[in-house]
């Protein structure tokens, strides 16, 4: 086997990954981000008392979760979609935990949605298949 057969079964496996991974956000954007939210506000919702936040970034995350399950049809055909995921989550992630740092009130999310962030970004970054063996297993 040459070393670019290789690569293009790298990139298939890769790629096969990547459409796993990106229904399992999906399905966590869509379904899980509220339940966490009523289970441990503390790690998952940001303010204190009632807020509007949590139906406003369930809205959100619910939507990008939609647009996900689509994009792991065809990965190769979504990837700005994939690439805006990775590096909305890493600054998402960059701004909260700064605000964590910053308000001890907040600091439960460096435990919580913060690495959740982060853990989304190197997934999904790491799994996007990359130069001529990309486009092989794509055919």
């Amino acid at each position: 086997m040459t070393e670019e057969e290789e690569e293009v079964m790298s990139d298939e496996t890769r790629l096969s990954y990547l459409r796993i991974a990106l229904i399992a956000v999906g399905l966590i954007s869509i379904f899980g981000i509220y339940p966490l939210g009523l289970i441990w506000p503390s790690g998952w919702t940001w303010g204190h008392g009632h807020s509007h936040y949590l139906y406003m970034i369930v809205g959100v995350y619910a939507t990008l979760g939609v647009f996900l399950l689509l994009a792991s049809r065809d990965p190769l055909a979504n990837k700005s979609l994939i690439w805006f995921t990775v590096w909305s989550s890493v600054v998402h992630g960059g701004i909260m935990t700064i605000q964590a740092i910053e308000d001890p009130m907040e600091r439960g999310h460096l435990i919580a949605d913060v690495p959740a962030l982060f853990i989304i970004a190197i997934v999904l970054a790491a799994l996007m298949p990359r130069g001529k063996g990309a486009l092989a297993a794509a055919a």
